[in-house]
């Protein structure tokens, strides 16, 4: 790779680290991506680049056997550079505007039914163990927050005397999300376990009163799937996604379940209406005159 191109990639990713704050692990997909880009291409600088070369590099990564995923992302992080370059007066124009990768298959996400979420969140608690996980588990569905939002929060996120919380999502912004009064009430059970608990502490916490590790959530609410549903599928993100699907089900308000979630972009959150629209055929199928007309015919 060419100095001065070494040059340019450590200043973009100084922006991209200082300035658009960028989680570590994004960091690291970034780079990766870039620098195998410029190790395989010939062009000696960036100004020689063309759309051919990019086409080239998309073409090279796909015979590798890269998912369609993975090269979305390659083809996203040079999008993202030679804007980024465009912008501070270093080239006249994006060489990979344009160049299209290839469609992925959209996996619609599995989410639980009401009932079997009732199943899920019924029964005593008694220990702090057990107050804890209700609580997590209150909150991972009531509120639809990521595993890494649950993590890091702070008592002081917490208004539960208003029903809400302050969460950190990604790209570091801050959003506030409302607490159902099941949601409240696990918490205030929970936190009414730890009498010298301070507004800096961390709500929830493991041994050595340390803040909860996400493997710890995930193993948490693992063992609450298998204890009351008789299955070891579920995990934090399920629950977020059938607070989402739930949500939208009941309210048919994209642009809220957006918000709530976090989403920047509401064309992620517009695949809880693909999940919608299942539940909706099924009511058909079991409702409508039509259909049972149908079924009839065909028997």
């Amino acid at each position: 790779m060419a100095s001065d191109n070494s040059l340019l990639l450590e200043d973009y990713f100084r922006h991209l680290a200082v300035e658009r704050r960028l989680s570590p692990h994004t960091l690291v997909a970034y780079s990766r991506d870039l620098k195998l880009f410029f190790l395989s291409n010939s062009s000696p600088s960036v100004d020689a680049i063309s759309s051919a070369d990019i086409k080239h590099h998309i073409a090279r990564l796909n015979r590798r056997g890269l998912s369609p995923r993975s090269i979305r992302r390659a083809l996203s992080c040079l999008h993202s550079f030679f804007v980024y370059l465009v912008r501070k007066g270093l080239l006249a124009n994006n060489p990979a505007m344009g160049v299209k990768a290839p469609k992925i298959a959209r996996k619609l996400p599995r989410v639980l039914d009401t009932d079997q979420t009732a199943q899920l969140l019924v029964g005593k608690v008694a220990t702090p163990i057990e107050k804890r996980d209700r609580a997590l588990l209150e909150l991972l569905y009531g509120s639809g927050i990521r595993l890494a939002e649950l993590v890091g929060l702070d008592i002081k996120d917490l208004d539960l005397a208003n029903g809400n919380a302050r969460v950190l999502g990604k790209g570091r912004k801050t959003r506030i999300v409302p607490l159902g009064s099941h949601t409240v009430t696990a918490l205030k059970t929970w936190l009414a376990t730890r009498a010298d608990r301070n507004p800096e502490d961390p709500v929830f916490i493991g041994r050595g009163d340390r803040r909860i590790s996400p493997r710890t959530v995930q193993l948490r609410v693992k063992r609450a799937g298998m204890k009351a549903l008789g299955v070891d599928s579920i995990h934090p993100h399920l629950l977020r996604h059938s607070f989402a699907s739930h949500l939208l089900e009941s309210s048919g308000d994209l642009r809220a379940v957006q918000e709530l979630l976090g989403h920047s972009d509401i064309s992620t959150t517009q695949i809880y209406t693909h999940l919608d629209f299942q539940h909706l055929a099924k009511v058909y199928d079991v409702s409508h005159p039509r259909a049972h007309e149908k079924k009839e015919q065909g028997q």
